[in-house]
Protein backbone atom coordinates (compact mmCIF):
# COMPACT_ATOMS: atom_id res chain seq x y z
CA UNK A 1 0.00 0.00 0.00
CA UNK A 2 1.37 3.41 -0.96
CA UNK A 3 1.87 6.18 1.56
CA UNK A 4 -0.88 8.33 -0.01
CA UNK A 5 -3.33 5.42 0.17
CA UNK A 6 -2.43 4.82 3.84
CA UNK A 7 -2.85 8.48 4.68
CA UNK A 8 -6.23 8.62 2.99
CA UNK A 9 -7.43 5.57 4.92
CA UNK A 10 -6.04 6.87 8.20
CA UNK A 11 -7.72 10.25 7.81
CA UNK A 12 -11.03 8.68 6.86
CA UNK A 13 -10.90 6.39 9.90
CA UNK A 14 -9.97 9.34 12.08
CA UNK A 15 -12.91 11.42 10.86
CA UNK A 16 -15.30 8.51 11.45
CA UNK A 17 -14.01 7.58 14.92
CA UNK A 18 -12.55 10.83 16.25
CA UNK A 19 -9.54 9.01 17.74
CA UNK A 20 -7.14 6.27 16.60
CA UNK A 21 -4.61 4.23 18.53
CA UNK A 22 -1.40 3.17 16.81
CA UNK A 23 -2.00 -0.55 17.33
CA UNK A 24 -5.62 -0.28 16.22
CA UNK A 25 -4.68 1.58 13.04
CA UNK A 26 -1.85 -0.86 12.30
CA UNK A 27 -4.30 -3.76 12.51
CA UNK A 28 -6.89 -1.99 10.32
CA UNK A 29 -4.34 -1.23 7.60
CA UNK A 30 -2.29 -4.42 7.98
CA UNK A 31 1.00 -2.55 8.41
CA UNK A 32 3.49 -2.25 11.25
CA UNK A 33 3.01 -0.02 14.28
CA UNK A 34 6.25 1.76 13.38
CA UNK A 35 4.80 2.71 9.98
CA UNK A 36 1.67 4.11 11.61
CA UNK A 37 3.75 6.13 14.11
CA UNK A 38 5.68 7.69 11.21
CA UNK A 39 2.45 8.41 9.35
CA UNK A 40 0.89 10.04 12.41
CA UNK A 41 4.00 12.17 12.97
CA UNK A 42 4.09 13.34 9.35
CA UNK A 43 0.36 14.08 9.27
CA UNK A 44 0.68 16.01 12.51
CA UNK A 45 3.45 18.12 10.95
CA UNK A 46 0.97 19.04 8.20
CA UNK A 47 -1.64 19.92 10.86
CA UNK A 48 -4.01 17.26 9.56
CA UNK A 49 -4.35 15.60 12.96
CA UNK A 50 -3.26 16.07 16.56
CA UNK A 51 -0.71 13.58 17.88
CA UNK A 52 -1.44 12.01 21.28
CA UNK A 53 0.41 9.51 23.44
CA UNK A 54 -0.12 6.22 21.61
CA UNK A 55 -2.30 7.62 18.82
CA UNK A 56 -3.96 10.62 17.23
CA UNK A 57 -7.17 12.65 17.38
CA UNK A 58 -8.92 15.04 15.01
CA UNK A 59 -8.48 18.78 15.49
CA UNK A 60 -12.04 19.28 16.76
CA UNK A 61 -15.64 19.76 15.63
CA UNK A 62 -14.58 21.98 12.73
CA UNK A 63 -12.11 19.42 11.41
CA UNK A 64 -11.99 19.48 7.62
CA UNK A 65 -10.50 16.66 5.60
CA UNK A 66 -8.59 18.10 2.60
CA UNK A 67 -10.31 17.48 -0.74
CA UNK A 68 -7.65 15.13 -2.08
CA UNK A 69 -8.34 12.75 0.82
CA UNK A 70 -12.14 12.83 0.48
CA UNK A 71 -12.52 11.55 -3.06
CA UNK A 72 -13.09 7.90 -2.11
CA UNK A 73 -15.77 8.55 0.52
CA UNK A 74 -19.26 7.57 -0.70
CA UNK A 75 -17.80 7.53 -4.24
CA UNK A 76 -20.54 5.49 -5.93
CA UNK A 77 -23.30 7.56 -4.32
CA UNK A 78 -21.63 10.78 -5.44
CA UNK A 79 -21.36 9.57 -9.01
CA UNK A 80 -25.06 8.64 -9.13
CA UNK A 81 -25.98 12.00 -7.59
CA UNK A 82 -23.76 13.82 -10.08
CA UNK A 83 -25.35 12.11 -13.06
CA UNK A 84 -28.83 13.03 -11.80
CA UNK A 85 -27.80 16.65 -11.21
CA UNK A 86 -26.26 16.88 -14.69
CA UNK A 87 -29.55 15.75 -16.19
CA UNK A 88 -31.29 18.75 -14.59
CA UNK A 89 -29.13 21.16 -16.62
CA UNK A 90 -30.34 22.30 -20.05
CA UNK A 91 -28.01 23.01 -22.99
CA UNK A 92 -26.97 26.63 -23.18
CA UNK A 93 -27.53 27.36 -19.50
CA UNK A 94 -25.15 29.18 -17.19
CA UNK A 95 -24.25 26.83 -14.32
CA UNK A 96 -22.58 27.81 -11.06
CA UNK A 97 -20.51 25.07 -9.40
CA UNK A 98 -19.08 25.39 -5.92
CA UNK A 99 -16.08 23.33 -4.88
CA UNK A 100 -16.18 19.84 -3.40
CA UNK A 101 -16.00 16.20 -4.37
CA UNK A 102 -19.66 15.88 -5.38
CA UNK A 103 -19.66 19.02 -7.52
CA UNK A 104 -16.44 17.81 -9.14
CA UNK A 105 -18.32 14.67 -10.14
CA UNK A 106 -21.14 16.89 -11.48
CA UNK A 107 -18.60 18.69 -13.69
CA UNK A 108 -17.38 15.32 -15.00
CA UNK A 109 -20.95 14.16 -15.67
CA UNK A 110 -21.66 17.35 -17.63
CA UNK A 111 -18.46 16.88 -19.63
CA UNK A 112 -19.55 13.47 -20.97
CA UNK A 113 -23.15 14.35 -21.82
CA UNK A 114 -23.63 13.55 -25.52
CA UNK A 115 -25.86 16.59 -26.13
CA UNK A 116 -23.23 18.96 -24.76
CA UNK A 117 -20.44 18.12 -27.20
CA UNK A 118 -21.00 21.26 -29.25
CA UNK A 119 -22.56 24.70 -28.92
CA UNK A 120 -21.65 28.35 -28.69
CA UNK A 121 -21.31 27.66 -25.83
CA UNK A 122 -22.92 24.34 -24.88
CA UNK A 123 -22.73 25.54 -21.26
CA UNK A 124 -21.30 28.46 -19.36
CA UNK A 125 -19.66 27.20 -16.18
CA UNK A 126 -19.05 29.68 -13.37
CA UNK A 127 -16.94 28.28 -10.54
CA UNK A 128 -14.59 29.27 -7.75
CA UNK A 129 -13.04 25.78 -7.73
CA UNK A 130 -9.60 25.57 -9.36
CA UNK A 131 -9.78 21.81 -9.92
CA UNK A 132 -13.17 22.02 -11.67
CA UNK A 133 -11.99 24.84 -13.95
CA UNK A 134 -8.85 22.84 -14.73
CA UNK A 135 -10.84 19.74 -15.72
CA UNK A 136 -13.35 21.61 -17.89
CA UNK A 137 -11.00 24.09 -19.53
CA UNK A 138 -10.05 21.47 -22.12
CA UNK A 139 -13.68 21.33 -23.30
CA UNK A 140 -13.85 24.01 -26.02
CA UNK A 141 -17.66 23.84 -26.10
CA UNK A 142 -17.80 25.07 -22.48
CA UNK A 143 -17.26 28.69 -21.54
CA UNK A 144 -15.40 28.69 -18.22
CA UNK A 145 -15.66 31.67 -15.88
CA UNK A 146 -13.35 31.38 -12.88
CA UNK A 147 -13.79 33.82 -10.03
CA UNK A 148 -10.82 35.58 -8.55
CA UNK A 149 -9.84 35.18 -4.93
CA UNK A 150 -7.39 33.49 -2.60
CA UNK A 151 -7.08 29.70 -2.91
CA UNK A 152 -7.88 27.47 0.07
CA UNK A 153 -5.59 24.39 -0.12
CA UNK A 154 -8.15 22.19 1.66
CA UNK A 155 -10.77 22.56 -1.07
CA UNK A 156 -9.07 24.29 -4.05
CA UNK A 157 -11.72 27.02 -3.77
CA UNK A 158 -11.11 30.72 -4.35
CA UNK A 159 -12.55 32.93 -1.62
CA UNK A 160 -12.51 36.54 -0.48
CA UNK A 161 -13.48 39.93 -1.90
CA UNK A 162 -11.93 39.29 -5.32
CA UNK A 163 -14.36 36.42 -5.85
CA UNK A 164 -17.20 38.60 -4.55
CA UNK A 165 -16.42 41.17 -7.24
CA UNK A 166 -16.94 38.74 -10.11
CA UNK A 167 -20.05 37.05 -8.74
CA UNK A 168 -21.77 40.36 -8.03
CA UNK A 169 -21.65 41.15 -11.76
CA UNK A 170 -23.10 37.94 -13.22
CA UNK A 171 -26.23 35.79 -13.01
CA UNK A 172 -26.60 32.04 -13.55
CA UNK A 173 -29.53 29.80 -14.40
CA UNK A 174 -28.67 27.20 -11.79
CA UNK A 175 -26.28 27.01 -8.84
CA UNK A 176 -25.12 23.56 -7.75
CA UNK A 177 -23.95 23.50 -4.14
CA UNK A 178 -21.62 21.01 -2.59
CA UNK A 179 -22.21 21.11 1.17
CA UNK A 180 -20.94 19.40 4.31
CA UNK A 181 -24.35 19.58 5.99
CA UNK A 182 -27.97 20.21 4.99
CA UNK A 183 -30.78 20.39 7.50
CA UNK A 184 -34.38 21.60 7.24
CA UNK A 185 -34.01 23.89 10.25
CA UNK A 186 -30.40 25.02 9.93
CA UNK A 187 -30.09 25.04 6.14
CA UNK A 188 -27.05 24.28 4.01
CA UNK A 189 -23.63 24.76 5.59
CA UNK A 190 -19.87 24.53 5.09
CA UNK A 191 -16.92 24.18 7.45
CA UNK A 192 -15.34 27.48 6.42
CA UNK A 193 -17.07 30.87 6.66
CA UNK A 194 -15.24 32.29 3.62
CA UNK A 195 -16.40 29.40 1.43
CA UNK A 196 -19.92 29.73 2.80
CA UNK A 197 -19.96 33.43 1.89
CA UNK A 198 -19.02 32.74 -1.74
CA UNK A 199 -21.53 29.90 -1.99
CA UNK A 200 -24.23 32.17 -0.54
CA UNK A 201 -23.54 34.85 -3.13
CA UNK A 202 -23.67 32.27 -5.92
CA UNK A 203 -27.11 31.18 -4.66
CA UNK A 204 -28.31 34.76 -4.68
CA UNK A 205 -27.22 35.13 -8.32
CA UNK A 206 -29.04 31.95 -9.43
CA UNK A 207 -32.52 31.41 -10.82
CA UNK A 208 -32.66 28.02 -9.11
CA UNK A 209 -30.49 26.25 -6.52
CA UNK A 210 -29.63 22.55 -6.36
CA UNK A 211 -27.95 20.94 -3.36
CA UNK A 212 -25.98 17.82 -4.29
CA UNK A 213 -25.32 15.82 -1.11
CA UNK A 214 -25.14 12.18 -0.12
CA UNK A 215 -27.52 11.10 2.63
CA UNK A 216 -24.80 11.09 5.32
CA UNK A 217 -24.82 14.92 5.18
CA UNK A 218 -28.57 15.33 5.68
CA UNK A 219 -29.93 16.36 9.06
CA UNK A 220 -26.42 17.52 10.00
CA UNK A 221 -25.12 20.92 11.10
CA UNK A 222 -21.82 22.65 10.31
CA UNK A 223 -20.10 25.83 11.39
CA UNK A 224 -20.83 28.25 8.54
CA UNK A 225 -24.34 28.68 7.12
CA UNK A 226 -24.73 29.06 3.36
CA UNK A 227 -28.49 29.48 2.97
CA UNK A 228 -31.82 28.35 4.37
CA UNK A 229 -33.58 25.21 3.20
CA UNK A 230 -36.28 27.45 1.72
CA UNK A 231 -33.69 28.99 -0.63
CA UNK A 232 -33.05 25.55 -2.20
CA UNK A 233 -35.24 24.32 -5.04
CA UNK A 234 -33.96 20.76 -5.37
CA UNK A 235 -32.01 18.30 -3.24
CA UNK A 236 -30.35 15.45 -5.12
CA UNK A 237 -29.21 12.68 -2.78
CA UNK A 238 -28.83 8.91 -2.65
CA UNK A 239 -31.40 6.23 -1.89
CA UNK A 240 -30.17 5.99 1.70
CA UNK A 241 -32.23 9.03 2.68
CA UNK A 242 -35.06 8.16 5.08
CA UNK A 243 -38.72 8.71 4.28
CA UNK A 244 -39.14 11.05 7.24
CA UNK A 245 -36.21 13.17 6.08
CA UNK A 246 -37.70 13.38 2.59
CA UNK A 247 -41.05 14.43 4.03
CA UNK A 248 -39.49 17.21 6.12
CA UNK A 249 -37.58 18.65 3.16
CA UNK A 250 -40.64 18.49 0.93
CA UNK A 251 -42.69 20.29 3.55
CA UNK A 252 -40.04 23.02 3.48
CA UNK A 253 -40.59 23.37 -0.26
CA UNK A 254 -37.53 21.40 -1.41
CA UNK A 255 -38.01 18.86 -4.21
CA UNK A 256 -36.10 15.69 -3.29
CA UNK A 257 -34.56 13.46 -5.94
CA UNK A 258 -33.16 10.21 -4.48
CA UNK A 259 -30.99 8.07 -6.76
Amino acid sequence: MSRDARWKMLLELLVERGRLDVEEAAADLAVSAATIRRDFDQLAEQQMLVRTRGGAVVHGVSYELPLRYKTARHASEKQRIAKAVAELVAPGEAVGLTGGTTTTEVARALAVRSDLTSGTPALTIVTNALNIANELAVRPQFKIVLTGGVARPQSYELVGPLADGVLSQITVDVAVLGVVAFDVTHGAAAHDEAEAAINRLLCERAERVIVAADSSKLGQRAFARICSAQAVNTLVTDAGVGADMVRRFEEAGVEVVAV
